[in-house]
């Protein structure tokens, strides 16, 4: 097949952030499938690339997670405009795979269906416009409306439509009950991610030696609400336990977050660049549990973060503060818990009997890996996309 991968924001290993697509399209071209991706970068000028025998174009529409409402759209809008030529130029397609968010990707693969009959798979990794609705970015109920109606139309007319968690299936048949939807979340990459001891190294760089460490990796915006975890880790000072928070984040209230820290004396809090694949291996040498972090809106608990499933392949005890999917998760299979991310003080009853069992933390550290493998391995759910996709 020769297929057309629309992901606005497509990333290496090298580049860090969600590699889903990278996994997705790379398997892809490793089946003998003949794939195009379509994404955006920051430089000034247009670039196509072989990854991996994927062809790559590269269309130069800057974005940043610190640009307002009004920049974002623009950017959305340059991207569809640019987007639109490469297509006319590429075609034909056997078929479009095309990935939110922005929920405007789904114009372009209208787009192709209309013009050049190209039918697409629509992939919803947040549910919009519902996301940005509720965290209070649209407030216009004529735009809200039109958002919507543009949701239903992209689902109806897909052929397909992929949901990364249970919680985003439900949105999607809520909106389009006819659509045939199939949950793919996002994947643990059990081969590069694997349990260990202590990186010796890492942890006297940041002083870690005999510390319980809590990470967090991803972004650092407002749904992320890190201020959650900022008050946690007052708590485990005042408590003098000796537990410390390791932040790798990129996002428009990172700089903030350091200065709160600074400004309420978080001595156990350590700040590190956002990295790679690499780095952020190199990071969970040194943890002993992942902290999954998203703000109270209801939609946000449906929310598949690629970390989630790094610290599962590493074996990490996992702490989420979601009452979502991810909670029933790590709670059925003993792998973590959920901390109320409004009582720090329950946070720390919660984790003292792993800082005093060894046993206890290895039971459920081993649990989690368990889980990665047996559900969420990259092969394993690579290998159910790429049936969905090349099956009529």
């Amino acid at each position: 097949m020769r297929i057309l991968y629309i992901h606005q924001y497509f990333k290496t290993p090298e580049e860090g952030g969600a590699i889903r697509s990278y996994y997705i399209s790379t398997a892809l071209a490793a089946a003998g499938h003949e794939v195009v991706m379509l994404t955006s970068h920051n430089h000034p000028h247009y670039d196509e690339l072989d990854i991996k025998g994927v062809n790559v174009h590269y269309l130069p529409v800057f974005y940043d997670n610190e640009l307002n409402s009004l920049e974002r759209s623009r950017a959305f809008l340059r991207f569809l405009r640019q987007a639109r030529t490469i297509i006319d130029s590429q075609t034909p397609f056997d078929l479009c795979f095309a990935t939110s968010t922005p929920l405007t990707i789904g114009l372009l693969a209208l787009y192709a269906k209309r013009r050049y009959k190209i039918p697409y798979i629509f992939e919803v990794r947040d549910l919009w416009p519902e996301a940005p609705i509720q965290l209070g970015y649209i407030n216009n109920t004529a735009i809200k409306t039109t958002l919507r109606k543009l949701e239903h139309h992209i689902y109806s007319k897909a052929k397909k439509i992929i949901a990364l968690s249970p919680g985003m299936a439900k949105g999607i048949n809520k909106v389009s009950p006819s659509s045939e939807v199939h949950i793919v979340p996002n994947m643990a990459d059990c081969g590069f991610f694997k349990p260990g001891p202590k990186s010796e190294p890492f942890a006297r760089i940041y002083g870690f030696e005999d510390s319980f460490v809590i990470s967090y990796f991803g972004a650092a915006g407002p749904a992320n609400h890190l201020q959650y975890l900022l008050y946690a880790a007052q708590a485990f000072q005042l408590h003098q336990l000796n537990v410390k928070f390791l932040i790798a984040a990129q996002g428009s209230q990172l700089d903030d977050l350091k200065e709160q820290a600074e400004t309420t004396k978080n001595r156990n809090i350590v700040f590190v660049p956002y990295g790679s694949k690499q780095q952020v291996q190199n990071w969970m040498s040194v943890t002993d549990a992942v902290y999954t972090s998203f703000g109270p809106a209801p939609v946000l608990q449906t929310n598949s973060p690629n970390k989630f499933f790094d610290g599962l392949a590493a074996g990490k005890l996992s702490i989420v503060n979601t009452k979502g999917w991810l909670k029933e998760l790590t709670e059925e299979n003993r792998c973590g818990f959920y901390a109320n991310p409004d009582d720090p003080e329950e946070f720390v009853a919660l984790l003292k009997p792993f800082l005093e069992s060894p046993s206890l933390l290895e039971e459920y550290q081993q649990n989690a890996r368990k889980l990665a493998v047996e559900h969420f391995s990259k092969e394993q759910l690579v290998s159910k996309l790429i049936k969905i996709i090349t099956t009529t």
